[in-house]
């Protein structure tokens, strides 16, 4: 057993003090498909609870075995010699920073010390989770034993399907409130151009299959290998690719004999021109481009009771249709809908599904969304999240469970966008040009555009501003203000005569006060923008007057109050009075003790209006605007926010005063809603200093992190992209303009408000320095 490692420095200036989970597993640069899981979760929970706890790992290692482990390798197990687990156990419980201790089991790592393991277990003072990565069914007694006195010892067992559980609780007598169901994680894909991939891998014009993974007789490839000639006479640009090196263990008992052994069937099948060995550890990007360029994914494995399979759940987090045998996780994966399951070891089979997908481009098309979506929950990410709060329920010592803020990532932001605009709608995270742009939309991304340059100053955001206020002012009419719609060829559409436009007006006049209270900052070449910008809400305040959709005059409200920190005058104040009059007027007719509210029903945008007012307080000062804000604010946070979790209004159905409050249905949450509502908290925090905003804007922040209903991601760090929508069951994975823009604008605005607090520190530490210098 190894010493531990002394300390690195870290850059999170706590992370002396926080508590360690250990991890004991095999681990990189050993090449084992366990290692490897451990590596990408170990990463996950990184990227995203660094700041609440700290990962460290034993790695297991083979007697005779020895690697150079990275810095969070804080011990090595020998699992051949029994004197190393005492020793283990040992150090664990003298090491006061380790919580809880995660084990990663498979039955070949202790099979030479099973007595020693499990006295290892039981001499364990820390709550230990063991994650069973298989889980065989109808057990033999001893079998049966063994696992039962692993339950016992643990405080929680991890499977990653509900087969696995349903087998422990009925075949081994496990308590089912022991056990988690986490499935295997996979990596979030950006979904790169097929086409260019078969290029690049030397594939222009075949059709791929393909499977990867440590090569062994396991994987039973001579099956692909006697199907292909009949797949090949239906389809003869096949090509099937062998991805991955021969696995390590059994190298070392027979070196290279089962390789050789498919090479040469290759050969008397005459399919040279067919079957690619790809020969080598693909490193991760390597493997997920030949999973992208893919058109079908083979899992052959021979072995009835394999629960689960990485390799097959990357395959469909790559969208690639998948024909499978029979497997407990294929059978709880896969129906007509996801792929196809043919029975072990028959190649006619096989066959006959490879070129039904084949033949049919649209199906497979169709097939590859589906697994898309049904694989969606399984990230890494949605993984980490499952574990943290496994281990915030384990630790005596509650961890607070910290979100790490994701950096700001444009990417999809201007993937969306064309020289014209932002197109409206994606499909998954591909930008779909027939969906159109909004006017809608082009103002929220000005705005959020503006709030990037302001932080950052970064040159290239000016020509996207450009572009966004360009199309507000293409979508400006000469008389009745500015249309919304436009479709793919730049013509409006019918729809402009179909839906109420005030509001869409609204952001635009929004959009517009937000540009002009930039231009200071703007170089001399684009002062010319916010000159015409001027220009234009001069000629859309001409008819003010006519907007009387309560979201409508709050969007105008907003744009006012930004215009008058630009240019302060007595036509702003005049404006913005008049419109907060009229939403003083309909909240006093509406609100009761019980209703404090401007509507008899709580919608969209909600956290706009109580946002307006305040604004109209701070321009104006009448102080029955500020009261009204911050009632009406508050009225609106208790009917969002429910333990430390935010639960935006639910589009399925809006609130209304005659229903039961606290009741509201489960899903349709959408992002704009909550960052709206980020945007109001900060504004309210600014004001007023409660604590209750602060955290709440953390909370509500938190909630595109994975802290909502299903603990999932909202926002997708991979693309940029934020999910359209958190139903019930399930997330929307389109990455569309609103829910994009509106993540961006929270972002930036968590942004803006941590980069106050940090001067705001400043100054004060300069304040104390020179007092502290007066008085001496």
């Amino acid at each position: 057993m190894k010493n531990p490692k002394s300390m690195q420095q870290n850059p999170n200036p706590n992370m002396n003090n926080l508590s360690e989970m250990l991890f004991i597993t095999s681990y990189p640069p050993r090449e084992c498909g366990i290692a490897t899981y451990s590596q990408d979760l170990i990463k996950a929970l990184n990227n995203k609870f660094s700041n609440s706890f700290s990962i460290k790992v034993c790695a297991l290692e083979s007697n005779g075995d020895t690697y150079s482990y990275p810095d969070e390798v804080k011990y090595t197990l020998k699992t051949s010699l029994a004197t190393d687990y005492e020793k283990l156990a040992y150090a664990i419980n003298k090491d006061h920073r380790i919580k809880t201790v995660l084990i990663q089991h498979e039955f070949g790592f202790f099979s030479s010390q099973e007595q020693a393991f499990h006295q290892f277990l039981i001499a364990l003072s820390k709550p230990v989770v063991i994650v069973f990565h298989s889980v065989l069914p109808h057990p033999n007694k001893l079998l049966k034993e063994k696992v039962q006195k692993i339950a016992d010892a643990c405080k929680s067992i991890i499977v990653m399907t509900n087969t696995s559980a349903e087998i422990l609780i009925q075949d081994y007598n496990v308590a089912s409130k022991k056990i988690e169901v986490i499935p295997h994680g996979t990596h979030l894909v950006s979904r790169l151009n097929k086409t260019i991939l078969k290029l690049k891998y030397k594939l222009r014009g075949k059709k791929v299959l393909s499977t990867f993974g440590l090569l062994s007789s396991g994987k039973d490839i001579g099956t692909t290998l006697d199907a292909l000639p009949a797949i090949i006479k239906q389809c003869p640009e096949t090509m099937f690719l062998v991805l991955g090196k021969t696995h390590p263990e059994v190298v070392k008992k027979e070196g290279e004999k089962y390789r050789e052994m498919l090479e040469q069937k290759v050969v008397e099948l005459s399919l040279q021109n067919h079957v690619r060995f790809v020969n080598k550890y693909l490193k991760l990007p390597e493997l997920l481009e030949y999973l992208q360029l893919s058109d079908i994914y083979l899992f052959t494995a021979n072995d009835p009771n394999q629960a689960v399979s990485g390799t097959f759940v990357y395959a469909m987090s790559c969208g690639c249709p998948i024909i499978s045998t029979p497997i407990p996780h294929a059978k709880e994966m896969l129906t007509d809908e996801t792929g196809i399951i043919f029975d072990f070891r028959n190649s006619s089979q096989l066959a006959t599904a490879i070129i039904k997908l084949l033949n049919d481009d649209q199906l497979r098309k169709n097939i590859g969304i589906n697994t898309l979506h049904k694989i969606a929950s399984t990230v890494w990410e949605n993984s980490a999240i499952a574990h943290a709060k496994l281990f915030e329920k384990l630790v005596d010592e509650r961890i607070s469970l910290q979100y790490n803020l994701p950096v700001i990532n444009l990417k999809h932001f201007k993937k969306l966008t064309t020289g014209f605009g932002m197109i409206q709608f994606s499909k998954i995270n591909q930008p779909d040009i027939d969906s159109g742009y909004t006017l809608d939309d082009n103002a929220r991304a000005l705005i959020a555009m503006c709030q990037h340059y302001e932080l950052t100053n970064n040159v290239t955001d000016l020509e996207y501003i450009r572009i966004y206020y360009n199309f507000i002012k293409y979508c400006l009419q000469s008389e009745d203000g500015f249309l919304n719609y436009v479709d793919e060829h730049r013509i409006f559409t019918p729809q402009n005569n179909e839906t109420n436009l005030e509001d869409a007006n609204g952001r635009a006049i929004w959009a517009l006060g937000y540009l002009i209270s930039i231009s200071s900052l703007l170089p001399k070449e684009f002062q010319t923008l916010a000159t015409d910008a001027e220009l234009t809400i001069q000629h859309v305040l001409i008819n003010i007057d006519n907007i009387h959709s309560t979201r409508a005059m709050a969007f105008a409200i907003k744009g006012l109050y930004f215009r008058n920190k630009k240019n302060s005058s007595q036509q702003n104040t005049a404006l913005i009075k008049k419109l907060a009059d009229r939403l003083v007027q309909m909240y006093r007719h509406e609100s009761s003790n019980e209703w404090q509210w401007f509507e008899s029903y709580l919608t969209y945008a909600n956290s706009v209006l109580p946002e307006a007012l305040l604004c109209a307080w701070l321009v104006t000062g009448e102080i029955s605007y500020q009261k009204i804000a911050k009632s009406s604010f508050d009225f609106l946070l208790s009917k969002t926010f429910r333990k430390n979790k935010i639960k935006v209004i639910s589009n399925k159905n809006w609130l209304e005063t005659k229903e039961k409050l606290n009741i509201t249905p489960i899903g349709g949450e959408q992002p704009i809603d909550v960052a709206y509502t980020i945007l109001a908290l900060r504004k309210f925090y600014k004001v007023f200093k409660e604590e209750t905003y602060r955290l709440n804007m953390e909370i509500s922040f938190n909630w595109f992190l994975g802290s909502n209903h299903l603990n999932q991601i909202i926002y997708n760090p991979c693309t940029g992209g934020c999910y359209d929508g958190l139903e019930e069951n399930s997330v929307n994975l389109n990455q569309g303009a609103e829910s994009t823009v509106s993540y961006l604008m929270a972002r930036l605005t968590i942004e803006k408000y941590i980069l106050g607090e940090q001067k705001n520190k400043h100054n004060k530490k300069i304040l104390f320095d020179i007092e502290n210098a007066i008085n001496y």
